[in-house]
């Protein structure tokens, strides 16, 4: 497979976010070498003019030195809303670790959401934001799935990394997302994860876009009998499945003495406390008190 690299130039790395946990959204990079399967930013492919497909290109971003940093004291900055900001190419464009370095001391609060245990080059800088925390996706501990999947690094790899920044502390999340029905093992995974973050975000499988027939084919030539499973709730839109899930994971919750919320009031979780677990499925589509508060 080639995959092709590029080098572009933008006013501003940093934007205002209309997402509900950050101020400013930063995505050092177009594109992911990472190429998830079920990758809900695969719809920015129509905006880069890559013939490529999604997962086989990457932009690279350079931005003017930012002025007056100490505009985002005390504002969330998140990496990334539509990129990995630690995909390969960070190890030798260092684009995440120039705006990391050029944000430091201004009182930002920083957010770090990747797939990499790249991050950890990053670990004393990311530290040094306050009230930083680093998550990182884990929706199996299947390695065989996991390479059907993605092309990041192995869950192991990834749990590693989970540790090293809990026990620098940093807070954690381990990002349950996307939840596959009938194959992902929630609860397996919070076991695997429980004594190394303090944050569990829970998101479904939300297809959409043109890697809904993908992903409903692949489950029928790779798991046949879930065919049924998937067709109810992601063609008639049977909803029962996640408020099932919601139901045990919630019984389990309070079985192990995990908190367990229905919005994101995250910054609760303290390091060497039980972790919290957040139910986001279908945000509040489907559970209307899950959405979250504005902060």
């Amino acid at each position: 497979m080639s995959f092709l690299t590029r080098e572009i130039e933008t006013k501003n790395v940093l934007t205002k976010s209309n997402l509900p946990v950050s101020d400013y959204s930063v995505n050092p990079y177009v594109g992911c070498a990472h190429a998830c399967a079920y990758c809900y930013a695969s719809f920015m492919k129509r905006f880069t003019n890559h013939r490529e497909p999604w997962g086989e290109f990457v932009d690279v971003k350079f931005w003017p030195p930012l002025k007056r940093p100490e505009k985002y004291d005390g504002k969330e900055v998140f990496l990334s809303s539509v990129t990995d900001p630690y995909q390969p190419c960070e190890e030798v464009y260092q684009r995440t670790r120039t705006l990391l370095e050029e944000l430091k001391g201004s009182g930002a609060r920083l957010s770090v959401a990747t797939k990499s245990d790249l991050v950890l080059r990053d670990l004393e800088l990311i530290r040094s934001f306050p009230d930083a925390r680093v998550s990182w996706s884990v929706n199996t501990l299947d390695e065989s799935f996991r390479e059907e999947m993605d092309r990041a690094v192995s869950i192991e790899r990834r749990l590693a990394a989970m540790k090293r920044f809990y026990d620098a502390g940093v807070r954690t999340t381990c990002f349950i997302s996307p939840i596959f029905p009938g194959i992902t093992d929630v609860k397996a995974i919070i076991e695997a994860a429980k004594d190394r973050c303090t944050l569990v975000w829970l998101e479904n499988l939300n297809l959409r876009g043109d890697y809904k027939s993908r992903m409903l084919r692949w489950v029928h030539e790779h798991r046949p009998d879930l065919d049924d499973l998937y067709r109810d709730i992601y063609v008639r839109g049977d909803r029962s499945y996640w408020r099932a899930l919601d139901a045990e994971i919630r019984d389990y919750a309070e079985k192990e003495g995990f908190p367990y919320l229905r919005d994101d009031d995250s910054r609760r979780a303290d390091i060497g406390e039980k972790p919290v677990i957040v139910n986001y499925f279908f945000h509040e589509e489907i559970i209307p008190s899950a959405k979250k508060k504005s902060r």
